[in-house]
């Protein structure tokens, strides 16, 4: 089997469960070393001993991404980045009338603030190593809008212009940044919805992982800036 990360780091976050923790296993199988984070260390601990079976090294390291002095360590010590996945997020379901100020800077600091701040600090890194590649993880919501989802369906258009940005200002310098947009992905932030998603259609988090991967790989001077994966049956083209 061909290794197409061998020799390369990535930090993904947000792996210890759904999309990032498949996308873990995918880098993992192509022979990528790894710094996973989430917030329960001991769930990482067991992700990383189950992704040493690979044969690649893994760091685990428990954060809270909305402290800023967890994004400096995560960050901290790491002689090499080649790809950061921004996968760590939150949503919430409310109606617009009832989000409450603190349920609104839970989604947005994590999926917005941390988000940028994550990029950033690898950003600044890859500057100074001759580029790399971020991918980040967001959302079919930014561009089709699912009810009582104001928080996160805003966090998501964030996170997309984000990427816009940040690519413009990285291809000088050999920084790709792109965004790879999921649609319904079988993952614990469907728990109590299920009767509805089953009508769209669910896939597993192993497919999105594939996409990624394919982001991971391209050459130096390639850069998907966007790409958009749902299942087949999902109502996102249009109607009729």
């Amino acid at each position: 089997m061909t290794k197409p990360l061998a020799g390369k780091t990535a930090i993904i976050t947000g792996a210890s469960s759904g999309i990032g923790l498949a996308i873990a296993h995918a880098f993992a199988q192509a022979g990528c070393d790894l710094t996973i984070a989430a917030r329960n260390a001991s769930k990482l601990e067991e992700v990383a001993t189950a992704l040493r079976a690979h044969a690649v090294q893994v760091r685990p390291v428990a954060v809270d991404l909305t402290k800023d002095e967890d994004i400096f360590r995560l960050f901290t010590g790491l002689e090499r980045l080649d790809v950061l996945v921004n996968n760590a997020g939150a949503s919430i379901r409310a109606r617009t009338e009832n989000v409450t100020p603190a349920q609104w800077r839970s989604v947005i600091d994590l999926n917005v603030t941390a988000a940028f701040l994550c990029a950033q600090a690898a950003y600044q890194k890859m500057l100074g190593q001759g580029g790399g590649r971020i991918i980040n993880i967001g959302s079919v919501s930014s561009r089709v809008s699912r009810r009582h989802s104001v928080a996160y369906t805003t966090s998501k258009f964030a996170l997309d212009g984000m990427t816009r940005a940040m690519a413009l200002d990285g291809r000088g310098h050999g920084i790709a940044v792109s965004i790879l947009n999921p649609g319904n992905t079988d993952s614990a932030i469907w728990v109590g919805q299920e009767e509805a998603v089953a009508k769209e259609g669910l896939m597993p988090g192993a497919q999105v992982a594939r996409a990624a991967l394919l982001m991971a790989t391209l050459p130096p001077d390639i850069n998907m800036l966007d790409a958009t994966i749902l299942p087949l049956t999902m109502p996102f083209l249009g109607r009729g």
